[in-house]
């Protein structure tokens, strides 16, 4: 009996072949075809919605019977008594192959491409590259004076004062290329001691990269070596995304499923490939002129990139396999690239805190080691460095992924479509909107004109509303639904109340009660972090907070400030770098004095762990409430059971 079956996927057209017993989402992931899945398969996201189409399909050869699809689960049918739009549908997650099947993937369980901003704003560097360009004439070879090729190009380069050795990978084609332009070379020398590439003698341009690998996004920076200028950018989906929407579900990932963390290795490396190609490709330049590539990442992307199991970093004590700054030659990591393209990652700080958060760090170096200075990333884990007086402390918060739109019932990535600006009429409690993609907010006529509808609510859209809904009294100060404002607005989904944020008919956007605890229990987690470092440091006030990262820079001041994310925070002292990553890890790219300033900062950061902090539960208390909402806690009308004397 042949266990493996054919499985085609539409509208993509998409074929792939399955075993016995795989679940569906599994074998999309395989073949390629993205199926939104924040939970990474384990049936907690209700993201994967997918319908199987039977009968007869003469375009893939393929008959569709129901039976070659396991049975409908119990939660799959507790999901569609909620909804009765789901009637027909099956989780991918939840649904087995036994047979043939033609699956469509409908356009709300699509992953679209998302709006992804992670440019860079213009930067002024200092540059001191590690590669030189030297220029060197050999002599002519006799049958007296017969010196090897690769001894007369080290005698010329002493002769200049530069004592390199060369490459073994450049001697297959140093004898023809010598050659070919009769002795007259430039070599590119990495610092002053390797020759890594020989060129015709001439004007090149040797380029180097700087790459963020983000959770969601890959970020990739390209440089002329020689003057730092910026000369090519882009960015993309971390294709790791398919098995997992944060860290933790790809950890688990790596965890059930044998031979995980090669697959994300593999999708990690082989898109940055592909942007480097593309890079070279729109440059107009060959592979051998980028030489010099700097990552950055947190503790799981770095060890995913380099090919080492991250399954230590998901449970306590949370031990780094390397904590050191990394250098390896593209070729040993069997990259497509130049061999000796040097791929290096910055240094990590902690378990949870990584070479991203160091290369924010040293973006902004200076301020902090001349202010106090709070600097966060916010994210699924927030990464926060607070430095005063020449201490810098850093630790990592459990904030969870609902700031990025997950765990949340209407929550979306930031894609086209997305609700990212929130306005409530504190009298009148009408709600006006503003998606990513079009510049219009829903009340003006701009947006009719667009006819987009919005797809769901962003993290810093939920933000956003969760502020407009304390400021004009919908939530109480412990977050609680004061439904009397306005009964007309709330109704009941099973037992959860629910807030009607955008009336779209079947396409309406609510917000839950569940949606105003979990960014409760972020924000939360997120301020016990900071508390913790102002209290080890003894910190009364900020002179700067800083928001790192691209969600960061989509934060509106005072929305910050008003959610109490972050103790003693006023809108004023809020600013938002950008991808302070990407701008570090371009600036240690440029400046090999920056790549030693960062190396020596990273040892003298004090790491601290929040989980073994004894105040952690007191501060995380305190920071539940939503200050900023007239109304106090309602009187809730749970009537408590006296336990029975036995």
């Amino acid at each position: 009996m042949d266990d493996n079956y054919q499985v085609c996927f539409t509208p993509s057209g998409r074929q792939f072949k399955g075993e016995f017993g795989d679940t569906l989402l599994q074998v999309a992931q395989d073949a390629g075809v993205a199926i939104r899945s924040l939970c990474g398969g384990y049936g907690q996201c209700h993201q994967c919605w997918i319908e199987v189409s039977e009968g007869e399909h003469s375009k893939f050869g393929v008959k569709c019977d129901p039976e070659n699809v396991s049975a409908v689960t119990r939660l799959e049918k507790q999901l569609i008594q909620d909804n009765p739009t789901y009637k027909g549908k099956r989780l991918a997650c939840q649904s087995c192959i036994q047979g043939d099947l033609v699956i469509d993937v409908p356009e709300d369980s699509q992953e679209h491409k998302a709006y992804i901003s992670k440019k860079n704003a213009a930067q002024t560097y200092s540059i001191s590259s590690s590669i030189s360009l030297i220029d060197c004439t050999l002599d002519e070879a006799t049958l007296d004076e017969n010196p090897s090729a690769s001894e007369n190009l080290i005698a010329q380069l002493t002769k200049q004062g530069v004592k390199a050795n060369i490459d073994f990978n450049l001697l297959r084609d140093l004898q023809p290329l010598i050659h070919e332009c009769k002795g007259n070379l430039t070599v590119a020398v990495r610092d002053s001691s390797q020759i890594v590439a020989a060129y015709p003698k001439g004007t090149h341009q040797i380029l180097g990269a700087a790459i963020d690998i983000g959770s969601t996004t890959l970020a990739l920076y390209v440089y002329d070596l020689k003057n730092g200028k910026l000369v090519y950018e882009s960015s993309a989906m971390n294709p790791q995304i398919r098995f997992g929407e944060d860290l933790m579900s790809r950890v688990s990932y790596v965890m059930m499923n044998k031979g995980g963390d090669e697959k994300l290795t593999a999708a990690v490396r082989g898109k940055i490939t592909e942007m480097l190609h593309e890079a070279c490709e729109n440059l107009e330049t060959e592979w051998d002129k980028l030489l010099e590539v700097v990552l950055v990442g947190n503790p799981i992307m770095h060890h995913i990139f380099f090919g080492i199991s991250p399954v230590e970093l998901g449970q306590a004590p949370f031990t780094l396999s390397i904590r050191s700054w990394l250098d390896v030659d593209a070729k040993d990591l069997g990259f497509d690239l130049y061999p000796k393209t040097r791929l290096s990652f910055l240094p990590l700080i902690a378990g949870h805190v990584g070479a991203d958060t160091a290369a924010a760090y040293l973006s902004q170096m200076d301020t902090m080691h001349t202010e106090t200075t709070l600097l966060v990333d916010i994210g699924t884990n927030a990464e926060i460095m607070l430095s005063k007086e020449g201490k810098v402390y850093a630790t990592s918060s459990p904030t969870g992924p609902a700031f990025e739109g997950a765990e949340i019932s209407s929550g979306v990535r930031a894609t086209y479509g997305a609700i990212e600006r929130v306005r409530i009429d504190k009298d009148s409690l009408k709600v006006r909107f503003k998606v990513i993609g079009c510049d219009a907010w829903s009340d003006e006529p701009d947006y009719e004109l667009v006819q987009m509808k919005a797809v769901g609510i962003c993290g810093s859209g939920i933000i956003e509303a969760i502020v407009a809904f304390a400021e004009a009294g919908i939530i109480d100060q412990s977050g609680l639904f004061v439904e009397s404002i306005a009964p007309e607005l709330f109704s009941k989904k099973g037992n959860t109340t629910r807030f009607l944020l955008v009336d779209q008919g079947d396409k309406s956007i609510y917000i839950e009660q569940v949606d105003i605890r979990s960014i409760q229990l972020a924000k939360a987690a997120l301020s016990a972090g900071v508390s913790i470092l102002m209290d080890y440091l003894d910190c009364d006030h900020f002179d700067k907070i800083l928001l790192a990262g691209a969600f960061g820079a989509h934060l509106d001041a005072r929305y910050v400030a008003l959610l109490d994310i972050i103790p003693t925070s006023t809108a004023e002292k809020i600013e938002s770098v950008g991808n302070a990553a990407g701008i570090g890890a371009s600036a240690a790219l440029l400046d090999v004095n920056k790549k030693q300033a960062i190396i020596e900062a990273v040892d003298k950061v004090v790491k601290i762990e929040t989980a073994t902090e004894p105040r952690f539960q007191e501060f995380f208390v305190d920071a539940m409430k939503f200050s900023v909402s007239p109304v106090k806690q309602q009187q809730t009308k749970k009537v408590r059971r006296r336990k029975r004397a036995s």
